[in-house]
């Protein structure tokens, strides 16, 4: 079931960066100054990448078990402070949220490390 949850959760995902991301490239343009279009470009991207990897994550699962999906919360977690701090900067002006960012990132870099020993493992 967790890695029925991780695959939708990696396709919405995908869809909401794309839309997030012509977002960003239209809506914002005459909005925000032209460091702010890059954090939200920046954002788009490492939230798409991310909903990649979570559909990665719900294949592999199925491949080699369940033990996998921890990775793919991991990332999850990860994508949501990292993009979600960043997209709510540019919106809000709010910059401390940029202190939140790093946390995300230690999250995303703990997730795939995650992954990498799951697969390990799992090919013993």
């Amino acid at each position: 079931m967790t890695m029925k949850y991780l695959l939708f959760l990696g396709a919405l995902n995908g869809a909401l960066a794309v839309t997030l991301g012509a977002f960003g490239a239209h809506g914002l343009k005459n909005r925000v100054d032209a460091a702010m279009l890059d954090i939200w470009a920046t954002a788009s991207q490492y939230h798409f990448y991310h909903a990649l990897a979570i559909l990665l994550v719900g294949v592999l699962a199925r491949q080699f078990g369940a033990g996998l999906t921890t990775a793919g919360w991991i990332l999850f977690a990860g994508m949501l402070v990292f993009s979600g701090s960043l997209y709510v900067l540019v919106l809000s002006g709010q910059k401390w949220l940029g202190a939140v960012t790093p946390l995300g990132g230690v999250a995303l870099i703990v997730g795939w490390l995650w992954l990498a020993w799951s697969l390990w493992r799992a090919h013993g």
